[in-house]
C-alpha cells in the first residue's frame, strides 16, 4: 500500500495511538507517499464534473490536509483559493506545495470566515466527523458560502454487501471503535457513518438543497448506478 518514501508501521502505530490533530501532524511529511492522499485521478474526475456549473469565484478547501484539493478549486475558480486544517502540520505542507494559497488552521466546526466564498470542496476528510458532529460541520460551510454558493464533495458507491471491501471497511471501524473504548486521546476515523441518505437530510437540514450529478469519468457499476457521485449542495439565493 505504501511507496519507500512513506510512513514505517511504527510511525503508523505511533499516529493511529495519537489524537487526530496530533496525529496527522506527524504524519504530515509523509502523507502524500499514502494512500490516505486522494487521488489525481478523482480529484481531476471532481473538477471535470463541477467545470459545467461554474465558473465559480472565491474557492474554499474544508480541512485541505496537503492541499491536493487546490487543483480542483483552481481549475474551475477565477478568485481566490483558500484551504482551512487543524493540523498545522498539514498546513506546513501545503504552504510547501501552494505558496500562493490562502491557509487559516482552525476546526472545521467553528469556521472563521464570513460568507465570502462561492464554492467549498472538501476530500476524505468527512470520517474524522461523528454523525452528531456533521449537521454542525454542514451549517459552518452554508455559513462561509455567499448565498447562491455551493458545497461540492465526491461520495463514492458503498462496496456490495458481504464483498472483501465490505468487511473490510466494517472491520476497519470495528477495529477504531475498539481502539477509542480502551485508549485516550481518541482517533475519531471511521469509514461507514457517511451514508448518502443521513448526509443528504443533514444536508438539508442546515439549509442547503442538494442535487446528485454521477462522476461519468470514474465509471459505472454492473447495476448502472454510478461508482462515484457528486454531491452538490447549493446555498440558496436570498
Amino acid at each position: 500500500m505504501f511507496s519507500p518514501e512513506g510512513p514505517t508501521l511504527r510511525e503508523l502505530t505511533r499516529q493511529a495511538l495519537s489524537s487526530v490533530e496530533h496525529g496527522y501532524d506527524l504524519l504530515a511529511a509523509k502523507f502524500d507517499e499514502t494512500p490516505f492522499r486522494t487521488s489525481d485521478r478523482l480529484l481531476s474526475a471532481v473538477a471535470e464534473t463541477l467545470e459545467p456549473l461554474g465558473p465559480f469565484g472565491s474557492g474554499l478547501d474544508v480541512c485541505c490536509g496537503t492541499g491536493a484539493g487546490f487543483a480542483v478549486l483552481r481549475s474551475v475558480c477565477a478568485g481566490l483559493t483558500a484551504g482551512v486544517d487543524f493540523s498545522s502540520g498539514m498546513l506546513a505542507e501545503a504552504r510547501r506545495a501552494h505558496p500562493d494559497a490562502t491557509l487559516v488552521r482552525a476546526d472545521a466546526l467553528a469556521l472563521p470566515f464570513a460568507p465570502v466564498f462561492d464554492l467549498a470542496v472538501s476530500f476524505g476528510a468527512f470520517g474524522h466527523f461523528r454523525p452528531a458532529e456533521q449537521r454542525a460541520l454542514f451549517a459552518q460551510v452554508h455559513a462561509s458560502l455567499r448565498p447562491g454558493g455551493t458545497f461540492a464533495f465526491p461520495l463514492p458507491a458503498p462496496p456490495p454487501v458481504g464483498s472483501a471491501p465490505y468487511w473490510t471497511l466494517w472491520g476497519f471501524d470495528a477495529a477504531m471503535r475498539l481502539r477509542n473504548a480502551v485508549w485516550r486521546p481518541p482517533f475519531v476515523m471511521y469509514y461507514r457513518t457517511f451514508r448518502l441518505a443521513d448526509v443528504r437530510a443533514r444536508l438539508e437540514g442546515a439549509g442547503f438543497g442538494v442535487e446528485l450529478l454521477p462522476v461519468r469519468s470514474l465509471g459505472y457499476r454492473e447495476d448502472g448506478s454510478p461508482r462515484c457521485r457528486l454531491v452538490v449542495a447549493r446555498r440558496p439565493l436570498e
